[in-house]
């Protein structure tokens, strides 16, 4: 639990046109989130702040500091190039000790719903980006998540508006540095990070940097799964199991841009109008199931299909062109990853962004990671934080600009179930044989492979491990034993995403255990007389496929037949109580 300040009062925010200090704010958050009157015009001024309680579930960074702040930004006007006064909130994180930089850290979706505001989740200790954030701080940086604008009273979230959403990232920073006490030197070096919404607010930061932003000390900008081209990928969602991203960016788009641009109101139907308040009071697990395989028109009147309101609204299209990245070079180093069979936002639209970054002279490393969408956004953590610390460090930064062919995609079927693919994941596992005292480790070449239907509930996979040989003491006597461990079947269970993001696996997974040499002796086949369970339990964050997923428990070894020494063997190794441990975790991502 991160450390509890003495609380603040409740304190009534008088907003003037003058704004010469900051001034803390109130501990109720129906107050704390309230629209001020006035808005500093200047981008970035704090207005309110409060030290908060925030649990990341995670002991290592408990001693951390943590406020919430309200500060000044801007939003897109309706007229083409101007700018009109906002304010967002968000959560400013500075570890225990002297942070080394600042990690500007993009959500990704959160919903549209007031209680779905990062800094509330955060607080709630329910936030699914909680691991990512946790590992900023733990590698020792201070980090500013925004929740973009939209989140106060009065307002909605201006969800996928790239260019105001990469304005909210920039301007937590100077936000911060005005926190009394805070500790963050207006020229810290800084990094941005994020994935899904989030690459794309990093990725519109960093575009947007040099001429909005210009005092931050920007050293490399960390962006995966970033829709980079609005077509294609509304394509890709609309009536698929994404369906919920499109409907809350049609939505976060008219916010930004008005019924001028987005005619919503002109072109929805009364089934249309229902969904929408249901949606705008949801948060995204919740909206991710809610309207997986909607078809927009189901929700449009007659004539208004995909395809017209792509291209046949003038507003639409304009809209949408603006949103599309690439047409700026980032000035500093990019690490940009994606997931391979990514089932919410293509693969090609986004390596496209890289070519055309590359072709403005940016820098760009791309990592193709071998899962979908989710997963993707959990297993890229540990390598941007490395590649951000070799920007502090003032490396020379990777580049694979000269690959111009794009990985092959293999996403899921995506027009049913939210799947989850482990392909050939490395297996690490060990299993302590009781009446040995001794621990058996299973070869590196193992793997788990499993097709999940987080919509349906299944889990279906197999274990496979290569034939090898232990060293164990047999009798007190050194040996390399032969084993083999043989699938019974497929390891069957269910697997479940709840509306919180927590992700439950429960299956169980059947083998023969053969031994199949003693001392290099070939005794025959000393085999267990029924198959071993091994029950694979996991409860914990949808983080843990990024990290890994780890099983463990003990169970049962039945007596071993059919070999000369069987006896032997069967005293040795059988009964209850033998412990397990499993850990699966995903392949390393390629570079293109």
């Amino acid at each position: 639990m991160i450390k509890k300040f003495l609380p603040l009062a409740a304190l009534t925010l008088a907003i003037s046109s003058a704004y010469a200090a900051p001034v803390p704010g109130s501990s109720n958050d129906a107050t704390f989130y309230t629209t001020p009157a006035s808005i500093p015009t200047a981008n970035g001024e704090l207005i309110t702040y409060r030290p908060i309680a925030v649990n990341l579930k995670d002991s290592a960074v408990s001693n951390a500091k943590a406020w919430n702040v309200l500060y000044s930004t801007k939003a897109t006007g309706p007229e083409a190039g101007t700018l009109k006064d906002e304010v967002a909130t968000g959560t400013v994180f500075v570890p225990n000790g002297t942070a080394k930089g600042v990690i500007l850290y993009a959500v990704g979706t959160h919903g549209l719903g007031a209680q779905c505001a990062a800094s509330k989740q955060l607080a709630a200790g329910t936030d699914y980006e909680n691991a990512n954030i946790a590992a900023a701080l733990k590698a020792g940086y201070a980090v500013l998540v925004t929740d973009y604008v939209g989140y106060t009273s009065g307002k909605r979230p201006r969800y996928m508006a790239g260019a105001s959403q990469g304005r909210n990232v920039l301007d937590i920073f100077k936000a911060a540095t005005q926190i009394p006490g805070v500790g963050i030197s207006a020229s810290a070096k800084t990094a941005i990070w994020g994935f899904s919404q989030g690459g794309q607010a990093a990725s519109w930061a960093a575009e947007l940097h040099p001429t909005y932003a210009p005092h931050i000390n920007l050293v490399g900008v960390a962006a995966g799964g970033i829709p980079g081209e609005f077509f294609d990928t509304a394509r890709y969602l609309n009536a698929r199991n994404g369906a919920s991203f499109l409907l809350s960016t049609v939505l976060g788009l008219n916010e930004e841009y008005g019924q001028t641009r987005i005619p919503v109101n002109l072109i929805i139907n009364p089934t249309g109008a229902a969904q929408v308040d249901e949606l705008r009071g949801k948060c995204v697990f919740e909206a991710l199931f809610d309207y997986q395989n909607d078809d927009i028109a189901e929700y449009t009147k007659e004539g208004y299909d995909m395809e017209v309101l792509l291209t046949g609204l003038p507003g639409v299209t304009l809209t949408l062109n603006e949103q599309q990245l690439g047409k700026t070079k980032v000035n500093v180093p990019v690490y940009q990853y994606h997931g391979v069979a990514d089932q919410f936002i293509p693969l090609q639209q986004a390596f496209d962004l890289k070519k055309r970054w590359c072709a403005l002279g940016t820098t760009v490393k791309f990592d193709a990671y071998p899962s979908e969408h989710i997963a993707t956004q959990f297993q890229g953590a540990a390598s941007s934080l490395a590649w951000i610390d070799d920007r502090f460090a003032g490396k020379a930064a990777p580049n694979t600009c000269s690959t111009t062919t794009a990985p092959v995609a293999t996403p899921e079927d995506n027009t049913k179930g939210i799947k989850v693919a482990l392909k050939q994941w490395p297996l690490a596992a060990n299993v302590v044989v009781k009446g040995l005292n001794q621990t058996v480790v299973l070869p590196k070449e193992s793997s788990f492979t499993a097709a999940t239907d987080i919509t349906e509930k299944t889990l279906r996979g197999t274990l496979n491990v290569p034939d090898f040989k232990q060293s164990l003491k047999i009798l007190g006597i050194g040996a390399q034993v032969g084993m083999k461990i043989a699938p019974i079947g497929d390891t069957v269970g269910t697997v479940s995403l709840s509306r919180s993001g927590e992700l439950t696996v429960t299956g169980t997974a059947k083998t023969d255990i053969t031994v199949t040499s003693v001392w290099g002796i070939p005794f025959g086949q000393c085999k267990t007389q029924t198959p071993v369970e091994f029950p694979l339990n996991y409860k914990g964050p949808v983080s843990g496929l990024g990290n890994g997923l780890s099983f463990t428990g003990t169970t049962t070894f039945p007596p071993i037949k059919g070999c000369i020494i069987s006896a032997i063997i069967s005293a040795l190794m059988s009964g209850s109580g033998q412990q397990y441990s499993f850990v699966v975790t995903p392949p390393a991502p390629k570079a293109n």
